[in-house]
């Protein structure tokens, strides 16, 4: 518990070896070149298949896409996400969500993915992720979350990720000819700077991000979710204690809706996650909450 708590305090400070390996600063702003739509075109090996082989690939097996092609579908996803969202303009927070994140990913099953993540201004409660390890959480939950909570967040999308979710949604709407008809709207992007997203992933990811994940998906995300946080040294608690917010929340207030639109009901959620739990998790649990505020004016 010690050396957990010891690995922790590096982590929120930034000082953990990967931090110097690769500078979180450094990657956002790789994010901010590689997803401007028309800066610059994907390797030809990463290349996003034509629309058709899309469809092929996702009907037929998952098994096909491999990582790289998954990355490169994330990056279009991600392009959908900040096409209609900024990024935050603080990069003291951009920079402390980012390392928080990679801290949290390196304790995941896919390490080794190009883990970025990012914080849109938008004032709503909702986080997003995207394969291949893209993940965004607004302005909006940063501020009303403290540090445990805003990482049993990340948790859970990072388990979205590592369980490629996104894929098999993908893949269940292109099986159910979806993606067909999807295409067949000839669905295109409202200005030109947005012309290089593929169509195909552009009508997808906003039919996804749109009707949410299935219900056995989020609550798999949930019970992995808490099991990650843990394991980076974070109090297993924070994505409960979550859940209890949004319980609380008014169903009409415009800045939750998207978020208990695309998700099972709270109170069904916190359910599953206590049968999961139990007690098993207490032992790592009533750390002293620390509030985002406070670790951005450490830094």
């Amino acid at each position: 518990m010690k050396k957990q708590l010891c690995v922790l305090a590096w982590a929120a400070a930034g000082l953990w070896p990967c931090a110097q390996a690769q500078d979180p600063a450094r990657a956002l702003g790789e994010l901010l070149r590689q997803i401007k739509p028309g800066t610059q075109s994907a390797p030809a090996t990463t290349r996003l298949p034509a629309a058709n082989e899309l469809l092929q690939l996702l009907s037929e097996s998952l098994e096909r896409v491999d990582q790289p092609k998954e990355i490169e579908i994330g990056r279009q996803l991600a392009a959908v996400l900040l096409g209609s969202k900024l990024l935050h303009r603080d990069l003291a927070l951009q920079t402390y969500v980012n390392r928080l994140g990679r801290w949290i990913s390196l304790q995941s099953s896919r390490p080794q993915l190009p883990w970025t993540f990012a914080v849109l201004d938008d004032p709503g409660f909702n986080a997003f992720a995207a394969p291949g390890g893209y993940v965004f959480v607004t302005q909006g939950l940063v501020q009303r979350v403290d540090e445990a909570e805003l990482a049993g967040i990340l948790a859970q999308e990072i388990t979205h990720v590592t369980a490629r979710h996104h894929l098999q949604a993908l893949a269940a709407k292109a099986r159910s000819g979806m993606l067909t008809r999807l295409l067949a709207a000839q669905v295109r992007p409202n200005n030109a700077a947005a012309a290089t997203i593929s169509a195909q992933v552009l009508a997808l990811g906003r039919d996804l991000y749109a009707s949410g994940l299935g219900q056995a998906d989020e609550f798999e995300a949930d019970r992995e979710g808490v099991t990650l946080a843990a394991r980076a040294g974070f109090d297993p608690y924070g994505l409960p204690s979550v859940l209890q917010q949004l319980r609380a929340a008014a169903p009409d207030n415009p800045l939750f809706t998207l978020t208990l639109g695309t998700h099972p009901p709270p109170q069904q959620r916190l359910d599953q996650l206590e049968a999961a739990m139990g007690s098993r998790l207490d032992a790592l649990s009533g750390q002293a909450s620390v509030a985002i505020a406070q670790r951005l004016r450490m830094h």
